[in-house]
């Protein structure tokens, strides 16, 4: 079965054909940076504008990619929640009606799903069952995975998620948009004991995560160092290294207690901030001095992608789901209301 995957979720345009027997054949994906840097943040009437004039143009590249044109698909899947509603009907709209024009099925796909199932890409899958660190930034949660479709959540963040928290510090410290990545580079340069962060909700049982109180001391500490308003450099970076090890640390110890809670060994990293260079390092290095592995999707599928839609989606399509001919998008969509594939 080849299934074209459309995510257009937030502010990238995703596009890829995936083969059930030959794997990936082909993704393309733009990013909308440029569109929303003037503006520091994601905005959503222009998201969906963008996506309107790149959808399409990004078929045609996947499509002619994977030597295919549209008459040798068998199926489209598109993300339809969560995610902003404008968006998200831009590709529910496209997919829907390529896939009535050819008269094959369709199939909306939760966006954490497709991230949730992104490693399954590799050439090497980790097997079920496993616990999924799902990070990015609008979601951090802890979900035990026993196979497509069965998940548990263990732990969520009752605030901000960790990419929040990352894009927001840094722009209280000036740094450019997107500022999860600037405050990541400004933080290899600096001194992480300087400032001794709190490690949010990390003394008590639990595994759910809280990171509004580090913006709230990384407030109070940029109030406290700069002079006259304005922030030393190396008192910029210091900032964000200390920042960057408080939720790095967090995430590693509420892992850590999710494996021993459920003794499970196999932990998988995924979402946007899961190409964070110390986060991948000091989890690896936890899980194994427990005789566990980590496992992550290659760099370019920890942020949105098609291919991760695309791939989701042929599972569901496979046990014989499919959407009607009404386009239906959720916003706002927990993924433990999702069911195995063809359990209803």
């Amino acid at each position: 079965m080849r299934v074209l995957g459309l995510e257009t979720s937030c502010d990238e345009t995703g596009v890829a054909v995936f083969d059930t027997d030959r794997g990936l054949l082909s993704h393309r994906l733009y990013s909308q940076i440029a569109v929303h840097a003037e503006y520091g943040g994601v905005v959503p009437e222009l998201a969906s504008r963008d996506h309107v004039r790149k959808t399409l143009p990004l078929i045609k590249e996947a499509l002619a990619e994977a030597e295919l044109t549209v008459q040798d698909l068998d199926a489209v899947a598109y993300t339809s929640g969560p995610g902003l509603v404008g968006a998200l009907l831009v590709g529910a709209c496209a997919g829907r009606s390529l896939a009535w024009s050819l008269g094959i099925p369709a199939v909306g796909v939760h966006h954490m799903e497709g991230h949730l199932l992104a490693p399954m890409l590799e050439d090497n899958p980790p097997a079920f069952p496993f616990i999924a660190l799902l990070v990015s930034g609008g979601h951090t949660q802890l979900v035990q995975v026993d196979g497509i479709g069965e998940y548990t959540l263990l732990g969520e963040s009752l605030d901000d998620a960790a990419g929040e928290a990352f894009d927001k510090a840094a722009k209280m410290m000036g740094l450019p948009y997107p500022g999860g990545p600037a405050l990541s580079a400004l933080a290899a340069t600096g001194d992480d004991q300087r400032f001794r962060f709190p490690r949010p909700m990390t003394d008590r049982p639990g595994l759910d995560f809280s990171f509004s109180g580090l913006k709230t001391f990384t407030r109070t500490t940029i109030l406290q160092q700069a002079v006259d308003g304005v922030l030393a450099d190396s008192d910029k970076a210091d900032i964000a290294a200390g920042f960057e090890a408080a939720v790095v640390d967090t995430l590693t110890i509420k892992c850590k207690r999710a494996l021993k809670q459920t003794g499970i060994q196999r932990l998988i990293i995924a979402g946007g901030v899961g190409a964070n260079k110390r986060l991948r390092a000091q989890l690896k290095e936890a899980v194994e001095s427990l005789g566990g592995e980590v496992c992550y999707p290659r760099l370019e599928f920890c942020t949105d992608n098609g291919a991760m839609i695309a791939f989701a989606g042929a599972q569901r399509l496979l046990a014989g789901e499919s959407a009607d001919l009404a386009v239906s998008v959720v916003p706002r969509w927990p993924m433990t209301e999702l069911n195995a594939p063809g359990a209803g």
